[in-house]
């Protein structure tokens, strides 16, 4: 079996204090709390704007050795450039701003796609071109920051390790088994996203390793999963851990991923209005023990 992480996007809301957050808990140390809970959580504010390199390195200190932080890619790549011009310079301010801080805890970078981002086969490969797979080549990568970024850059890694990158989509245009071998040839993740019927939910296998956001089983970012929905991703998480995949896969292509011993597996809750995600996480790894 590959290593399974189970976890949450996000970690700051405020009605999860006095549900899951103990009362009184300072805010300040949700994140201790929420890490010695969870194994991996999702970093989301990074999707809104670039970080601090010295808040990075507060939440590598907040987390326990083997913690894992999953990265989400900011939405000027991915809204605003729309993967077009000026993303290399956009990519390398990324790697600049603070992210090569999280060192060993740094997992895997989730890039997701607008709902009216249709598939374009040259557009991606550009981008997927650009993506580091490991720390040095990030570090590369940052070293090539744009003058703004002058006095708020962090470029030191340590000891080197290999990145990944996991791809969400939001459009049927994607339905193409032409964007499945783009996405093996460059060993990019295609996320497995359970939003409630609302976007696109394939499972073809891509890359040495699954991504997968549960957004709500029936209403978006809100409602839970119950007993035999958890037990539905359990099973599904166990083939694919075991380097196979569900018999009932919802795949685009009809080519076969690569036979592997075992897969690694990332996921996270984010149906956080109703204080859910932790709690389901929770519930999930008990299933996968």
């Amino acid at each position: 079996m590959g290593k399974i992480c189970i976890g949450i996007s996000g970690w700051r809301y405020r009605p999860w204090r006095g549900v899951f957050y103990p009362p009184g808990l300072a805010q300040a140390r949700e994140l201790e709390f929420a890490s010695r809970a969870l194994p991996t959580i999702e970093l989301n504010g990074s999707f809104y704007s670039l970080q601090r390199p010295a808040s990075y390195a507060a939440w590598y200190d907040a987390t326990p050795p083997g913690f894992i932080f999953s990265h989400k890619g900011n939405r000027y790549l991915t809204h605003i450039l729309r993967l077009g011009d000026g993303v290399g310079p956009a990519l390398a301010n990324v790697m600049a701003s603070g992210v090569l801080n999280l060192r060993e805890k740094l997992g895997p970078f989730l890039w997701q796609l607008p709902p009216n981002f249709r598939f374009d086969a040259a557009r991606l490969e550009h981008f997927f071109q650009l993506l580091p797979h490991d720390l040095r080549q990030a570090q590369t990568l940052a070293r090539q920051h744009e003058p703004r970024m002058n006095g708020r850059a962090a470029l030191d890694i340590g000891a080197n390790h290999r990145l990944r990158h996991a791809l969400e989509i939001r459009h049927e245009s994607f339905n193409d088994p032409a964007f499945v071998a783009l996405l093996r040839k460059y060993k990019v993740a295609l996320v497995v996203a359970d939003t409630a019927g609302k976007w696109p939910d394939y499972e073809d296998v891509t890359a040495d390793f699954m991504y997968l956001r549960l957004h709500g089983a029936e209403e978006l970012y809100a409602s839970g999963y119950d007993d035999d929905a958890l037990d539905y991703w359990a099973a599904r998480i166990r083939a694919w851990a075991a380097g196979s995949e569900p018999a009932d896969a919802k795949r685009i292509s009809d080519q076969p991923p690569p036979r592997r011993a075992s897969r690694d597996i990332y996921c996270y809750f984010d149906n956080d209005i109703k204080v859910r995600a932790p709690l389901d996480a929770q519930h999930l790894i008990e299933r996968l023990r």
